[in-house]
């Protein structure tokens, strides 16, 4: 997933690690001592609107896909706070990262529009006809 040059998305996509900003911040939570003191949390940004290893169609799917998760100037911003280890959270992030932007670039097969069956027609039509049997038999007729 990540190499040393770069965090490896898909095999078409290699994101450099110069164009992710990642800073340590002290976390949130309970914790004790330890987690007033440590800078464990890790938040990654990265520009998607500047980075320069997207196609244009990529950047167009990815600023659409993740419009969401998006801050005002186009960034992608992911936290990771669940480990008690910066290291294990920056690798948390990286992981995170590089599966956000992979779901993101995934495009759909286009459907493609079928016909149902004549024995599908069928069973439909005699499950139609087995119901309305069913409530023709349960009205009362005007002789009872």
């Amino acid at each position: 997933m990540d190499e040393a040059d770069g965090i490896r998305v898909n095999a078409r996509l290699t994101v450099p690690r110069s164009e992710l900003v990642l800073k340590a911040t002290r976390s949130g939570g309970p914790g004790g001592q330890h987690v007033n003191t440590s800078s464990t949390r890790i938040e990654l940004v990265w520009d998607i609107t500047q980075s320069a290893v997207l196609e244009e169609a990529q950047r167009a799917r990815l600023l659409e896909k993740l419009a969401a998760r998006l801050d005002g100037e186009g960034r992608l911003r992911i936290v990771a706070q669940e480990e008690r280890s910066q290291l294990r959270n920056r690798e948390a992030a990286l992981a995170r990262f590089a599966t956000t932007v992979r779901r993101a670039l995934v495009v759909p097969r286009p459907r493609k529009p079928t016909k149902p069956t004549k024995a599908s027609k069928e069973r439909r039509l005699d499950a139609k006809k087995r119901r309305g049997k069913l409530k023709r038999d349960r009205r009362t007729t005007e002789d009872g």
